[in-house]
């Protein structure tokens, strides 16, 4: 398959100084943009159901099962060894041993963060602004402006805007040296 070949280029490359293995891996997604940055390893099964917005960052060793549609939307930074798993199979082992598998779409909206070592299982939505902390098994779906963590993944607290003052003062400081 033509996807496996882009891969192993692209896992291969020395990605900060040839962006054309990126580029190719790139053509096989349903959509993603030129400023997408994406660091090697990584896998897909098919690349064709995946939809990259804008200002991505993705870490090392991101995986993703695309068996179904998975939707990653603009400024979305993925830690290291994030893993999305679209695939589900039966729990009776009778029929999982026939080879029957279904496949459930992921969702992450706009400016969410997913730190390293999370996974995100199928048919799960992870709303705008939501941060998703380290080590995480998601397993339902997230609600806007939330830090969720843990395994099962729960809803921690709300995102307020103490939080954005905090930040943006030490954003300020940082310039100002």
């Amino acid at each position: 398959m033509q996807i496996r070949k882009a891969l192993k280029d692209f896992n291969q490359s020395d990605y900060w100084i040839d962006r054309k293995p990126l580029d190719s891996l790139r053509s096989f997604f349903h959509q993603s943009y030129p400023d997408l940055s994406l660091i090697p390893p990584f896998y897909c099964d098919h690349g064709k159901n995946i939809s990259i917005g804008r200002h991505f960052q993705g870490n090392t060793g991101i995986v993703i099962l695309d068996e179904a549609q998975v939707t990653i939307g603009n400024d979305v930074f993925m830690g290291p060894n994030v893993s999305l798993y679209t695939p589900i199979h039966p729990l009776s082992a009778s029929i999982r041993n026939k080879d029957l598998e279904m496949a459930r779409p992921i969702v992450i909206e706009d400016s969410v963060w997913i730190a390293g070592n999370v996974i995100i299982n199928a048919g799960v939505t992870i709303k705008k602004g939501s941060v998703i902390g380290s080590g995480s098994v998601v397993t339902h779906d997230i609600p806007e402006g939330v830090f969720a963590a843990g395994n099962p993944c729960r809803v921690i607290r709300k995102i307020d805007e103490k939080e954005n003052d905090i930040w943006q003062r030490l954003y300020k400081e940082y310039l100002c040296g």
